[in-house]
């Protein structure tokens, strides 16, 4: 079917505003259907909620998801394997991918919150074994002797962040898509149902078709558009560590902190949740107390030394699921934003769907309930 497309070559299909994982992933596949595409991003690519995270895939089964949160975990998770191949295929970039399993501890004594979780993994499909103190010190010998529950996923899957990243924009440059940094699009010029350029601090851009999916900044590019997303920044914090022992061999989850062990002996530690607007600096106190809770669940990461520290901007939808949809009132602009902490996790589903809403194909998950509202006051 017909795209709306200009025929004037120098002009891009489709626009993506926003080249973080998200509009990158989504860039990726609509490139690998013909489409003639450019990527505007404000500062670097992937430097902000992309980077600001620790790779981790959560397992999850299809046939088992009965909302639609749970639907697009489970369909990303089940694309990964996949999706990673084909990046390595075109890129010659290796994301890192691996299954690396995972366990889950209790940050209170009682171990309702650990027993919830446990029937909430089930209840998608994941693989989930309780374990004693003695099955866990199998698992994890380094992990704190004061630990007595945890659970155990098996499929748990990471993936690093950078490389991923770099993956990807490799894999879009082969595929012919237009990477742009440092351009901020500042408003839309549009005439009727119709966007017909996005205005730029470096310029107007046209297109036939635009998608935004700018993170945190997505609410203020849609607000001159008509369109109304409740989407803000939350500042997460993060800290790697060198310790060439290896101590940990999975990803250790405690609610929304984790340590997630690198094959070359690095540990990420994260994350912070901190609604700080968009003040994106690190903070003395939150870098000591991710340290505080790594070695205390390790107590041999107390030697290890500090590579680093960094946060990032991860877009938070108050609603609590993102924004995949068409804009109303505007016939071809589209947004993919709100995903918060599962951006990266999410990025392989929301490009497939993305790339199927944009070209008018069949799409595989319904996106009502992720739909996007006008921001037009009725009088």
């Amino acid at each position: 079917m017909s795209l709306g497309l200009p025929t004037k070559r120098h002009m891009a299909d489709i626009v993506i505003i926003g080249g973080g994982v998200i509009g990158l992933s989504i860039a990726y596949e609509l490139a690998g259907q013909g489409a003639s595409v450019q990527v505007l991003e404000r500062g670097q690519f992937g430097q902000e909620a992309s980077w600001a995270g620790a790779g981790m895939i959560i397992p999850a089964d299809p046939k088992s998801a009965t909302t639609v949160d749970a639907r697009l975990q489970a369909e990303s998770f089940v694309r990964w394997p996949g999706w990673s191949r084909l990046l390595y295929e075109e890129s010659g970039v290796d994301n890192g991918f691996m299954n690396c399993g995972g366990i889950q501890l209790s940050s209170d004594s009682s171990g309702i919150e650990l027993a919830r979780s446990a029937q909430q993994l089930r209840g998608c499909g994941a693989i989930v074994e309780a374990l004693d103190a003695d099955q866990l010190r199998l698992l994890e010998p380094n992990m704190n002797p004061d630990i007595t529950n945890a659970i155990h996923l098996p499929q748990m899957c990471q993936v690093r962040n950078p490389r991923h990243l770099k993956a990807l924009l490799t894999a879009c440059h082969v595929r012919g898509v237009t990477l742009t940094a440092g351009a901020t699009v500042t408003g839309f010029q549009r005439q009727g149902a119709r966007l017909n350029a996005a205005n730029t601090t470096t310029g107007a851009i046209r297109a036939g078709q635009f998608v935004v999916c700018g993170g945190a900044w997505s609410e203020s590019i849609l607000a001159s558009a008509n369109c109304s997303v409740d989407v803000e920044p939350v500042r997460g914090q993060i800290v790697l560590l060198d310790d060439f022992t290896k101590p940990l061999r999975r990803i250790v989850e405690v609610g929304p902190r984790y340590l997630v062990p690198r094959a070359d002996g690095k540990i990420l530690i994260g994350s912070t949740e901190e609604w700080t607007g968009f003040n994106k600096g690190n903070t003395a106190e939150a870098v000591a107390e991710l340290i505080r809770f790594a070695t205390n669940l390790v107590p041999t990461l107390k030697s290890a030394g500090v590579a680093r520290f960094w946060s990032g901007l991860r877009p938070h939808a108050k609603r609590g699921i993102p924004y995949l949809g068409q804009a109303p009132e505007t016939e071809n602009l589209f947004v993919a934003t709100g995903h918060f902490r599962s951006g990266l996790m999410l990025s392989p589903i929301t490009g497939l769907l993305m790339r199927q809403l944009v070209l008018g194909q069949e799409l595989l998950i319904p996106l009502d309930e992720l739909s996007v509202r006008s921001s037009r006051v009725l009088v």
